[in-house]
């Protein structure tokens, strides 16, 4: 009786956590309906906590409700995802200042073996590790950043464009800039250069809305709209 109540007190949030992820990852396209029922058998919840999921991830932006028609996965606009990265660029600026504040010696060894790590990867041609690598970073930055409102904000603005990530990645030569970028950032925090890190971090933010936009015209240049 006991595990049964626990597991009615955690329910609601293993079922956001795992609705959450789902749409990360793909599972469930843009604008596609969210179904109560369907979720409830595909993710052995309870009803209650696939609603209490899809009101926590429409907070995050993840999920829209209308009237009448039930739950659906918002569908980003590439101007609001451009919007984003604009928020984006502000944010990272400020986690690299606190890392180069804050960076220990151990701290910058990691940073240049992620750094390492994404250079060999781009030099067997495997992209998206590349990309995984450029996450993995950001992720060190804010834990050395130690900055928490930062940390929460930008949580949510990338799980809102996390449909674009690997996307950018794919422009030609975005990913030798994206390389440089993040070894130039990580130079700084070295230094403890606060003004250069954050300058860096807005720069490589920037290069990635640069080349959002640029592959949106591939794409329409070499495929259906999206």
């Amino acid at each position: 009786m006991q595990a049964t109540a626990r597991r009615r007190a955690t329910e609601p949030d293993e079922g956001y956590a795992r609705l959450r992820e789902a749409i990360l990852r793909g599972r469930f396209s843009p604008n596609e309906r969210l179904v109560e029922a369907d979720l409830t058998r595909a993710f052995q919840l309870g009803r209650a906590a696939v609603r209490t999921a899809l009101a926590r991830l429409e907070q995050d932006g993840l999920v829209e409700r209308e009237p009448f028609r039930g739950a659906r996965v918002r569908s980003i606009s590439l101007a609001e995802a451009l919007e984003i990265l604009d928020a984006r660029a502000v944010l990272e600026g400020l986690v690299a200042r606190q890392a180069a504040a804050n960076a220990t010696p151990e701290d910058v060894v990691a940073l240049r073996a992620t750094v390492a790590q994404m250079r060999a990867a781009f030099e067997t041609g495997d992209l998206m590790r590349v990309s995984e690598g450029s996450s993995r970073m950001h992720r060190q930055l804010l834990e050395i950043a130690r900055h928490q409102t930062a940390a929460r904000l930008l949580d949510g603005l990338q799980a809102q464009n996390v449909r674009y990530q690997f996307r950018t990645i794919l422009v030609p030569g975005r990913a030798a800039g994206s390389l440089d970028e993040h070894a130039a950032i990580v130079d700084a925090v070295a230094a403890g250069d606060g003004d250069r890190a954050e300058e860096e971090a807005r720069r490589h933010v920037r290069r990635v809305a640069d080349a959002l936009r640029l592959s949106t015209i591939l794409s329409t240049d070499q495929a259906p709209a999206w």
